[in-house]
């Protein structure tokens, strides 16, 4: 390890707390390169800026903001998935965050955010779950989250918070959201296995949106199937090479859809972070390659690209 990095991980605290960052360094050097290098890369300005002022209270608006933070709107009804805004997702230190860094930035500020009716969080996963970001949303919104994670946040800064388990149902204003199972795991540092882990069926005015959150491959979805059917999926579609045991790939994304009863899939968790070891474009080209003749169902592919139904 040069002296560079010896001094700058010795600065994250005093006496031993330097000493533990040279053993870190030791413990995974894989992250620590990734890390170092990303220091020197600058975050990309995002192709698309999405026009929420234009959206109106009939309809199905959405928009990605990166990874699988999402802004929708349901007959009226807004709902913010997953916020993350932060440069890195990680373990935060003061001003400093040990953690993997944005390729895109969002396309909106928080402060750009049209007025929210819900926060919806998937699970802990620091990717999914960045704590400085809800800190800035306090007050905003109800917020549902999975079991035994709000410890994580400051619940009573929210105007409701509800830990929801798989099946549990609550109505917020005009929407009723109900938590399904995925194939994923809820612990935030390892040995915080009790957390619990979702995805979420929301209903608003005419629509019936599917937001999987984080997924291996499952046959889970087959149980939303109904006679109403589901009107888009949000589905994971990156991550999956070395991690196939807990993220999906495109080919299973598009199958899980389908046998949701989706119409339109709209593809999260690429192209925002590197989290693992497939190139940037390959997750999108592999779901092309997968909706083959059905290409007009996949409902946007770039951040910051709007949806309208």
């Amino acid at each position: 390890m040069s002296w560079t990095r010896r001094a700058w991980l010795a600065g994250l605290g005093f006496g031993g707390a330097g000493i533990l960052g040279a053993m870190a360094y030791r413990t995974a050097p894989r992250f620590w390169r990734q890390y170092f290098h990303e220091m020197r890369r600058p975050v990309a300005a995002p192709p698309l800026k999405p026009d929420v002022g234009a959206w109106t209270e009939s309809g199905l608006y959405l928009a990605w903001l990166g990874h699988a933070t999402l802004l929708m709107r349901l007959d009226g009804f807004t709902i913010l998935t997953d916020p993350v805004f932060s440069e890195r997702a990680g373990i935060h230190l003061g001003p400093v965050t040990l953690g993997v860094k944005r390729l895109i930035a969002p396309p909106l500020a928080l402060e750009e955010l049209p007025r929210l009716d819900l926060i919806l969080l998937s699970h802990a996963h620091m990717d999914h779950f960045d704590t400085p970001t809800l800190r800035r949303l306090e007050g905003r919104a109800p917020l549902v989250t999975a079991r035994q994670t709000s410890d994580l946040i400051r619940a009573r800064r929210y105007p409701q918070v509800h830990e929801l388990g798989w099946g549990e149902v609550v109505r917020i204003g005009g929407a009723v959201v109900r938590a399904v199972e995925v194939n994923h795991w809820g612990a935030r540092m390892r040995t915080d296995t009790w957390r619990g882990y979702n995805g979420y069926l929301i209903e608003a005015g005419r629509w019936r949106v599917l937001f999987a959150g984080d997924t291996a491959d499952t046959d889970l979805f087959r149980r939303l199937r109904n006679g109403r059917g589901i009107d888009l999926a949000v589905m994971p579609i990156g991550a999956y090479n070395p991690w196939i045991r807990y993220h999906c790939t495109p080919e299973q994304a598009w199958r899980m859809a389908n046998e949701a009863g989706a119409e339109f899939l709209v593809p999260v968790h690429h192209r925002t972070f590197t989290l693992s070891s497939e190139p940037i474009d390959e997750p999108i080209e592999r779901l092309r390659a997968a909706a083959g003749p059905h290409q007009d169902r996949i409902a946007l592919e770039h951040v910051g690209q709007e949806f309208h139904l």
